[in-house]
């Protein structure tokens, strides 16, 4: 995860009722209704089990939020634990679903300034919905079951899973005792907060408790900070002298199934290995809890072709037989930190996954490209022995694979740099040059002079070739592509506005000038809109047009000035 989620709570009263929030900030501009709302969550459900209909949405607020059936649907399965899982009490996991086709985004003008700034890892998704999960279910005799079974979810477009998760903890329990009114004064806490500002510390109250919310602008920051997300290591504890296969799967977007006993641990385990390659994005979908209900179930398990580049994370010993087809299947048990060194699972054939009750282990015939950190390994596996903090060992992982991730990427980037033009062939009066295409026999040859910095050896010309041909090498070509594209277009506008226009026009027809500033003035509204360029490039590019026109017969420039 990258983001930092931190709950300071005020004064309980005797009554045993958490106190109100001093930090709440008045406003002196009434919002629209929920447009604050929206820019952290689409919606909050509750959804129960029904003794006719099965899971079922009990609750939603907005009332007036706009989620399809097939959306409804969607969140009701998700939203609780199948059988085989056996979760007593209370539990918390996540889930992703993809939105129906030709539905928008509330949040408007907010999403593309948001997005603009924050890391990729971070950004709002468009396509599809990450639901954080607080699930009770507790005996209880007046229910026919025998048992409450219900589910609060808090639906959001954005992956922010520390701060949610933290929320429901507050909420959902108020909720359970309480109900609707207490969602309600929620719903209406939650519409008062300021919206998400990348990089900025946010104090986010609400029933008394403060959330203090920081979305990190660099990576480097989240993970050298002191509050750390506590899951990391635990994680992984199983499976740590097999980090470098994780990690090549994940950044060549591999097909893996996790299996796992519950949905905590399947969600956890896979928002785990798709952080595993940040600063990169995993541009392959990826499921933290999966059923058999899902609407994607028929397109992910079908035989007749090869599956898809996606992550799932399953709880169901049905979907041993489903996918036992699938090149990587990580099988897991409980995950549970002690002071004792936890045992490695194995690396098996995908032969022997076969019955219901198959053990933990790596089923996969991949062989890794580089070598193993050995040494890396023993000092995460010592640090187990001596009982060092969880949030340290999340660290020293963390920073280990940002690192990794890091030196394998800074080839590209180098080599994408050295296609962009130099700023010497911007010409005020010509269209921008354009980025030379990228070569991958050519970026191959760079590697002898600046390849990797790692010590790690191996192959890592064939590690690239293979990630050459990932949806993650797809998507991060296209994301930096467009930055790229962006870049010219900046330097080509201030080649634009360091030009002398006015010189230029001397010796210029009136139906040149005047197509020249209706290129201009387009330049000038595309920009403002689409590209990151400093305000007082383009006031000088304004007062040049204004500038220009002034030079124009009367009549010209009242129709300019019309138009």
């Amino acid at each position: 995860m990258t983001e930092d989620a931190t709950i300071h709570k005020s004064k309980r009263f005797s009554n045993g009722f958490l106190g109100p929030s001093k930090t709440a900030a008045t406003n002196a501009e009434v919002p629209v209704p929920w447009s604050r709302f929206s820019a952290w969550l689409e919606c909050v459900c509750v959804v129960t089990f029904d003794l006719e209909l099965g899971q079922a949405i009990e609750l939603v607020y907005p009332h007036d939020v706009k989620l399809t059936e097939k959306e409804k649907t969607s969140i009701c399965y998700l939203s609780f634990p199948d059988s085989y899982s056996g979760c007593l009490g209370d539990t918390q996991f996540s889930f992703r679903l993809r939105q129906s086709v030709g539905r928008s985004s509330s949040w408007f003008g907010h999403e593309d300034a948001y997005n603009r700034d924050a890391p990729v890892t971070l950004q709002k998704e468009h396509a599809h919905f990450h639901g954080y999960v607080y699930f009770r279910q507790v005996k209880d005799a007046s229910v026919k079951r025998g048992y409450f079974q219900k589910s609060l979810v808090v639906v959001s477009r954005l992956p922010f899973g520390n701060l949610f998760h933290s929320l429901l903890q507050v909420i959902a329990p108020e909720y359970f005792e309480k109900h609707e009114p207490c969602l309600e004064t929620v719903c209406n806490e939650i519409d008062q907060w300021p919206a998400p500002v990348p990089g900025q510390t946010l104090n986010l109250p609400v029933m008394g408790v403060v959330m203090q919310f920081t979305s990190w602008i660099f990576l480097s920051e989240f993970y050298t900070a002191v509050l750390i997300d506590l899951h990391v290591i635990r994680c992984f504890q199983s499976v740590l002298i097999h980090m470098q296969m994780l990690w090549e799967l994940m950044l060549l977007g591999e097909p893996v199934v996790v299996m796992a006993p519950s949905p905590t641990v399947s969600s956890e385990t896979v928002l785990a290995l798709v952080s595993a390659i940040a600063p990169l994005r995993y541009c392959g979908d990826y499921r933290p809890y999966f059923t058999i209900h899902d609407s994607e179930f028929k397109e992910y398990t079908t035989r007749t072709q090869a599956p898809p580049n996606v992550i799932l994370g399953v709880t169901n010993p049905f979907f041993i037989k489903t996918f036992h087809c699938w090149p990587h299947i990580i099988r897991l048990g409980d995950l549970k930190m002690s002071g004792d060194l936890p045992k490695q699972v194995k690396v098996k054939k995908l032969a022997k996954l076969k019955t219901l009750d198959t053990k933990t282990g790596i089923y996969t015939a991949y062989k890794t490209f580089l070598h193993k950190d050995k040494s890396f390994i023993k000092r995460l596996l010592k640090g187990i022995q001596k009982k060092r903090p969880s949030e340290v060992q999340s660290a020293i992982l963390r920073r280990h694979l940002l690192e990794q991730t890091e030196s394998f990427i800074l080839p590209l980037e180098r080599y994408l740099e050295s296609l962009m033009p130099p700023q010497r062939s911007m010409s005020p009066w010509k269209t921008p040059p354009q980025i030379r295409s990228f070569s991958q026999d050519e970026f191959m040859k760079t590697l002898e002079q600046a390849g990797p910095q790692l010590t790690l050896k191996g192959d890592w010309t064939g590690l690239y070739r293979r990630f050459f041909r990932s949806p993650n090498f797809d998507g991060w070509y296209r994301l930096r592509h467009r930055e790229m594209t962006q870049k010219v277009e900046c330097l080509h506008l201030e080649a634009i506005c360091a030009a002398d226009l006015l010189t230029w026009n001397k010796d210029k027809s009136e139906v040149e000038i005047v197509d020249l500033i209706l290129k201009l003035r387009e330049k000038l509204v595309t920009r403002k809109h689409q590209l990151p360029v400093k305000e007082e490039l383009l006031e000088k590019l304004e007062q040049s047009i204004q500038t220009i026109i002034s030079s124009l017969p009367e009549d010209l420039q009242t129709l300019l000035h019309r138009q």
